[in-house]
C-alpha cells in the first residue's frame, strides 16, 4: 500500500515531503474557513455583550403595571412627586424642577447613556437620536414665542439637556419667531428654519418650522442607520424607518386639518420612509380629507389603526387621537423588533421603546392629576 502511494506521488511529480505540506497547508485553510464560520455569529454578538447587560440592569428599574396603579391612584402631583423620589432614575431632579421636565431630563440622559455604550456599527445612529432634546428644545423656544410668552414661561418650557442648550437659553429674551431662527444662524439648525421661515410668514402657523425640524433629524437618523448589512442594523434600519412612516402620516393628518395643500407640505415630507415610498405620499396628501387619506392607506398597517379612530375624531376634532393610536403602533413595532435579536440589537431598542413609553405615560398623569377630580378611568385610556 505504501508503495503504491509513493509511485501516484512520483507519477505527480510530488515527493513525500512535498505532499505533507501540501496536505498541512489544505487543513490549515480548512481549520481557518471552520474558525471563521464558527466565530463569525460570536464575533457580531460580542460587542453587544457589555451594552446589553447595562440596558437589561437598567430594564430592572422601569415601572410595571403595579408601579402604574399606584401612581394613577394618587390624589395630585405632590403624591406623585414623592412617589418619584423613592426611584434613583427620577429622584436626582425631582426636588430641582418641575415634574415633567424631571422626566424629560430623565429620558435626555437615557439617549446620552444609550449613545455612549452603542457599539460601534450602529453607534451613530443612536448618537443623531440623542439630537430630540435640542430639537424639542428649539421647537418649545419657537412656540413660546408665537404665543408671546414672557421670559420667566419661555425658560420653564426648555429643558436643562442637549449640546445646545446654553446657546438655546440665550435666545430666552428673543422679541419674534425670525429672531429665535436669526440666533440659530451657525448652528447645525439654522439653515434648516431659515428655508421654512417663509412658509411660516404666508401661513401664520409654526408647523412647517416643526416640520422642516423633524425632516432634518428623521433624515439625519435614516443616514446615521446606513444601509442594512447585517440582522442587527436591518433591524435598526426598521426602526427608524418606521418612525419616518408615522412621522410623515401625522404631517399629512394636520396638514389635511389646517387646509393646507400638497405643495405647501411636500418640501417637509421624507422620501425615504420604510411602507409609505413617495408616490404613496403623495396619493395621500391629494386626498380631500382624513377619511380619504385613510382610504388611501388600505393594504397598509395603518389603515385599520385610523380608522378605528375616525369617529373619535369625528366626534372631537382632534388629531390627537390618531397621534396616540400611531404612537402604540410604534412601541408595539418597535417591541416586536426588540424580541427579534436578543444577543444584538434587540435589549437596546426594546429598553429605549420601553423607557420612552414610561415617561410619556408618566407625563399623562401628571398633565390630568393638575385638573382635580379627574376620573382614573380615563386616565387609564390615555396612556399609550
Amino acid at each position: 500500500m505504501a508503495d503504491e502511494f509513493t509511485t501516484i506521488l512520483t507519477s505527480l511529480g510530488l515527493s513525500t515531503e512535498a505532499f505533507i505540506a501540501i496536505l498541512v497547508i489544505v487543513l490549515l485553510v480548512i481549520g481557518a474557513v471552520v474558525v471563521v464560520i464558527v466565530s463569525r455569529p460570536v464575533l457580531d454578538i460580542y460587542p453587544y455583550l457589555l451594552p446589553n447587560a447595562r440596558v437589561r440592569a437598567r430594564k430592572g428599574r422601569l415601572f410595571d403595571e403595579k408601579h402604574f396603579s399606584e401612581i394613577i391612584e394618587s390624589d395630585n402631583i405632590d403624591e406623585i412627586t414623592n412617589y418619584l423620589r423613592g426611584f434613583p432614575d427620577y429622584a436626582e431632579h425631582i426636588d430641582n424642577y418641575s415634574l415633567e421636565k424631571s422626566l424629560d431630563i430623565q429620558l435626555s440622559e437615557t439617549y446620552d447613556m444609550i449613545a455612549r455604550i452603542a457599539p460601534e456599527n450602529i453607534k451613530k445612529a443612536f448618537v443623531a437620536l440623542a439630537k430630540k432634546s435640542d430639537i424639542n428644545n428649539i421647537k418649545s423656544l419657537i412656540t413660546a414665542k408665537e404665543a408671546n410668552l414672557n421670559s420667566n414661561d419661555t425658560s420653564n418650557l426648555l429643558i436643562p439637556s442637549g449640546k445646545l442648550y446654553e446657546d438655546i437659553q440665550h435666545l430666552i429674551d428673543s422679541n419674534t419667531v425670525e429672531d429665535v431662527v436669526a440666533g440659530l444662524d451657525g448652528t447645525e439648525y439654522g439653515v434648516v428654519l431659515e428655508d421654512a421661515l417663509n412658509e411660516y410668514k404666508e401661513s401664520k402657523m409654526i408647523l412647517p418650522l416643526e416640520a422642516a425640524l423633524d425632516k432634518y433629524y428623521l433624515e439625519n437618523l435614516l443616514t446615521a442607520a446606513n444601509v442594512p448589512s447585517n440582522d442587527n442594523t436591518a433591524i435598526l434600519y426598521s426602526y427608524i424607518g418606521s418612525q419616518v412612516d408615522v412621522n410623515n402620516i401625522k404631517l399629512i393628518i394636520r396638514a389635511k386639518t389646517d387646509g393646507l395643500n400638497y405643495e405647501g407640505i411636500s418640501p417637509y415630507m421624507i422620501k425615504e420612509g420604510h411602507d409609505i415610498k413617495e408616490w404613496k405620499l403623495k396619493d395621500l396628501m391629494e386626498s380631500e380629507d382624513v377619511s380619504g387619506v385613510i382610504n388611501s392607506l388600505e393594504g397598509t398597517d395603518f389603515a385599520q389603526i385610523l380608522n378605528d379612530n375616525l369617529q373619535n375624531y369625528n366626534e372631537t376634532g382632534s388629531v390627537a387621537v390618531f397621534e396616540k393610536a400611531l404612537d402604540e403602533y410604534i412601541s408595539d413595532y418597535a417591541n416586536s423588533l426588540s424580541l427579534k435579536n436578543p444577543l444584538g440589537i434587540g435589549p437596546i431598542i426594546g429598553f429605549l421603546n420601553k423607557k420612552e413609553k414610561e415617561v410619556k405615560n408618566l407625563k399623562i398623569i401628571a398633565r390630568a392629576k393638575r385638573e382635580a377630580g379627574f376620573p382614573v378611568s380615563e386616565i387609564q385610556e390615555m396612556l399609550v
